[in-house]
This record gives structure tokens, sequence and C-alpha cells, in this order.
């Protein structure tokens, strides 16, 4: 007679439902807190990119306004923030005709120089017979002192518009030129081998590699070039002009009102925050998917 013995089954229980929508309340939670703490710190972090640069300039100010206050500094030479902000205010239209006329000949040239250096950045990366040729051409344009070449540019193309974008090309295209062409070059080979493999042409290989591979390294270089312009067109207009920030410079200058002096200098330092600004903003229109990773880090 055979006896049967009866086991438990080790079948695995379920868990019950009400314990799952704990854990998955518990879960939510616990990822709402995060997210919350990490809005915390980037608010805290945007605070202190504004608080920080803030308070510097702020204490910059205060001791230069001591500085002139007591003395230590002779006011005909060293002018008070107070009286650098009346100027200002006192040659705010005046400032505003010559800034027009600045920002023109900085915004012509800096169009005209980025598209020379982007020409000269491609023939560059596409022949190694150009490349060979105009780089050190490229190198040494740039180690002559735009002061000296401003005289000859007067002399050949006159008081005008002319001689001001020139110079304002010739210092802007080459920060252009470099980083595109490191930009170029700096494209995994891995990629190109892939875009070749799948039949593309060159050009499709230059706009949807190369190209957005670039895009950083041109803009870090047209952020140069946007204060490079602004210098180079108040440069120019020092040696000869009838209008422009830097023909404002030399007549407060000849009548030693250093507060129109110092005016003048903030004003072309706005300006190429300005610029700098645009540029960056163009960054952002350019290149969405920096946004993307900033959000992500």
């Amino acid at each position: 007679m055979q006896s049967h013995s009866s086991e438990p089954s080790a079948e695995p229980t379920a868990a019950p439902a009400g314990e799952k929508d704990g854990a998955s309340r518990q879960e939510g939670m616990v990822g709402g807190d995060r997210a919350r703490a990490r809005e915390r710190r980037e608010r805290r972090a945007r605070r202190r990119r504004v608080a920080v640069p803030t308070l510097t300039v702020a204490c910059i100010l205060a001791l230069w306004q001591a500085v002139v206050a007591f003395g230590i500094v002779p006011n005909f030479l060293l002018p008070s923030p107070v009286q650098v902000v009346y100027a200002l205010v006192a040659d705010a239209s005046l400032l505003a005709m010559h800034s027009a006329a600045t920002l023109t000949e900085a915004a012509l040239g800096l169009v005209i120089g980025t598209g020379v250096g982007f020409v000269v950045a491609v023939l560059m990366d596409r022949f190694q017979t150009v490349s060979l040729a105009l780089d050190p051409i490229v190198t040494v344009s740039q180690t002559i002192p735009t002061v000296a070449i401003a005289p000859l540019l007067v002399l050949w193309f006159g008081y005008g518009l002319a001689p001001k974008v020139v110079l304002v090309v010739i210092s802007t295209f080459f920060p252009i030129t470099v980083s595109l062409v490191g930009g170029f070059r700096s494209v995994d080979p891995d990629l190109i081998d892939l875009m070749r493999t799948m039949r593309a042409s060159r050009w499709q290989i230059f706009w949807k590699v190369k190209m957005p591979s670039a895009l950083d390294q041109f803009f870090s270089g047209l952020r140069i070039s946007a204060t490079y312009a602004i210098v180079g067109a108040v440069i120019a207009e020092w040696l000869g002009g009838f209008s422009g920030l830097g023909v404002y410079m030399t007549r407060v200058r000849k009548s030693f009102a250093y507060d129109r002096m110092f005016a003048v200098i903030i004003l072309i330092s706005v300006l190429s925050l300005a610029l700098m600004g645009l540029v960056d903003w163009l960054q952002r229109i350019a290149m969405p998917w920096k946004r993307a990773e900033r959000k992500e880090d």
C-alpha cells in the first residue's frame, strides 16, 4: 500500500496591490524631491552667477570713488564714477550719433570678415595646397599691428567708410578662419567613413558632419571677432574720419575732458558686450542641442 504525502506548494505569492501602489508613490516622492533639489541648486547657481560679478563691479566702483574723493589721485587726472555717469547723460545724444557710425562700420566689417574667414577656412580644409599656401599668409596678417595699417588704409581709401571696414575685416577674419579650420579637422574620421559608405557626396559630408561639428569652434571665434570689430573701427576712426566713437575720443582728449574719455571707453565696452551677447543668442538658435545637453547636466 503506497502512501501519498502532501507537500505545500512553493509557488511565489503575488504582492498585494496596496503594496505596489505604496512603492510607486514612494518612488514618485523620491523623484520629486530630487527634481526640487536640483531646481534649488540651479536657482542658487544662477543667483551666484549674477551676484558675484555684480558685487565685484560695485566694490571696484566704490574703491574708485573713494580714491578720487580722498584725493589719492587728482580729480583732473581721474574723474569719479559719478562724473563719468554725468558725462554719459550730458552727451547722450552726441554719443548715440557716434555709436551708430561705429556700429555700422563694425557690423559691415564683421559680416564681410566672417564671410572671408569662412571661405578661406573651407578652401584650406578642402585643398591641401591652398592650406599650405594660405596658412603663413593668414598668420603673418595678424603679426602686423592694426595701428600701423590704419594710416595706410586712410591714405589709400580716404576718410570715408571704406578704410574702417577694411581694417575691421583684417582684424576679424583671422579668428573665424582658425576656429573653423580647427573645427573641420577635429571631426571624427569614422563619421566621414560612414558617410562615404552611404555614398554621401562631399557637399553632404560637409553640411551633415563637418559643419555641425565645427559650429562650437566657429561661434567661439565669432565671439572674439565681435570684440575685435568694435576696437578695429575705433582705431581706424582715431586716424581720420568725420564721425564715430574714435573721432569723439580724439576731440575730448584734445580738450582734456577725461570724464568724457572714460564715458566713451565704458560705452565701447558696452557695445562689445552687446555684440558678444548677440553672438551667444545666435549660437543658441543655431545649436539647440546645446540647450538640451545643459538641461540634462
